[in-house]
């Protein structure tokens, strides 16, 4: 009798430990592989802020602002992390308004301070959702700080810094929500894989209305400006090159083919517009540059970054060519043309190698890279619209918003430094340092 009743028992929890069973298998459990790339991903989008631009920038500039450009950076990397961890990320992948209207401009309060964001919960890609958030956070970090190159050698920093923060509030944030965090852009089906719209569109176009807005250097135009230090462009060079592959080939969260395919599309675009730019000096210049092949190399990097997730080798090749020759035009041509002071061409390669690279993703995208998406160059026409739009209707946003934030902060801090200053130099004047001890 008693082995009846056990045998009856075991029956009738056969059901339940199936259930439990297939329950576990469906619970996701931490990829540790997928975990380990982003983290390092991480590390190397971090290189791309400091020491990567600050190297960058800074040999760009004349020796008197070396410390100001370097200072910029360093401070933003500190500011803009508080400012992502406190209220960005929720605004951005929030899901606090989701499923109304209001969840199409923004994310909500749901995640303010990363509430619920633990070591145990997982976001795609099956790693934990800090680490994602703080991937997320060095493309936060980078975006303001590419601005800093359309203001160099003539922003007051207290102005730079109120401006930076108000920026990434209501600038950054709910533009990437609208194309990463679900927002309506994402919804239309637009492709930004890295970030060609929400970094490199936002920040190139904000940089030029600044530019316009803050008025030439002393001395632009009547004397020659010349980078202080070449070696240490090429060393921002390297760096931006080495960090961009955490940036675009990190973006699939994913330690797989199209993580691979990413790398590769970067590496092949940057290569060719690094050569497109030399070979255009060559012939136009006679003589090639270090600075040209730099600043080429930066415009493939960009060019790509939206279309590293949906283009293949072909494509890679065409957008490096066809960003390098557009860029070197507006860098070479146009703005020496419209006399606008974009002193280190944040518009020129940013603004405009971005807008290029995020129009080309629509004609490039692939199927058997992105299993859905296609591009004008494969029959699909409507891709090509959506990102028509979409990166259009992001220069408007990004440049009426950057001049509304502009006159407000100018009214009370101010932004621009007084002619004394600037001629003394931010390093001195807005820092009391300076770089260089010479003699000593």
């Amino acid at each position: 009798m008693m082995k009846k009743i056990i045998f009856s028992a075991i029956l009738l929890a056969l059901p339940a430990i199936g259930f439990a069973q297939e329950a576990a298998e469906a619970a996701p459990k931490l990829d540790s592989g997928n975990t380990a790339w982003i983290l390092a991903a991480t590390m190397l989008v971090m290189l791309m802020t400091i020491p990567g631009l600050a190297f960058f920038y800074g040999g760009m500039v004349r020796r008197k602002n070396v410390l100001s450009v370097m200072m910029q950076c360093v401070v933003l990397t500190a500011v803009i992390t508080i400012e992502w961890i406190v209220y960005g990320y929720t605004a951005v992948f929030g899901t606090g308004f989701s499923g109304g209207w209001l969840g199409e401009i923004i994310g909500g309060f749901d995640k303010i301070f990363l509430h619920g964001v633990d070591k145990d919960a997982l976001t795609s890609g099956n790693i934990p959702e800090v680490l994602f958030a703080l991937f997320q956070c060095k493309f936060a970090v980078i975006t303001p700080a590419l601005i800093v190159g359309a203001f160099a050698e003539r922003i007051k920093f207290s102005g730079f810094l109120l401006f930076s923060l108000i920026w990434a509030v209501l600038v950054y944030n709910p533009l990437a929500h609208w194309v990463w965090g679900g927002g309506w852009m994402q919804r239309m089906g637009a492709l930004d894989f890295a970030g060609g719209t929400v970094v490199h569109i936002n920040a190139g176009v904000s940089a030029l209305v600044m530019a316009l807005m803050l008025g030439r250097r002393k001395g632009y135009g009547t004397s020659m400006i010349l980078p202080h230090n070449v070696p240490f462009v090429v060393l921002g060079t390297a760096l931006l090159w080495l960090g961009w592959f955490g940036f675009n080939a990190g973006s699939g969260l994913g330690a797989d083919g199209l993580a691979a395919n990413a790398f590769l599309v970067t590496h092949l675009a940057t290569s060719v517009a690094a050569t497109t730019w030399m070979a255009l000096e060559w012939i136009i210049n006679k003589k090639p540059t270090i600075i040209g092949i730099c600043t080429g190399a930066v415009a493939g990097l960009v060019a790509i970054t939206p279309a590293a997730g949906s283009s293949d080798a072909v494509g890679a090749l065409f957008i490096g060519l066809i960003a390098a020759v557009i860029c070197f035009i507006s860098v070479a041509y146009v703005k020496p043309k419209l006399k606008y002071d974009d002193s280190l061409d944040a518009f020129g390669v940013h603004g405009v190698g971005g807008f290029v690279g995020a129009i080309l993703t629509g004609v490039f995208a692939s199927k058997l890279i992105t299993g859905e998406a296609q591009g004008a160059l494969y029959g699909d026409w409507h891709q090509l619209w959506v990102q028509a739009l979409v990166n259009s209707v992001t220069v408007v946003f990004s440049a009426a918003m950057t001049f509304i934030l502009f006159m407000i902060v100018d009214k009370t801090v101010g932004l621009r430094v007084n002619s004394s200053d600037e001629s003394i130099g931010l390093d001195i004047s807005q820092h009391g340092e300076i770089a260089y001890h010479d003699g000593e």
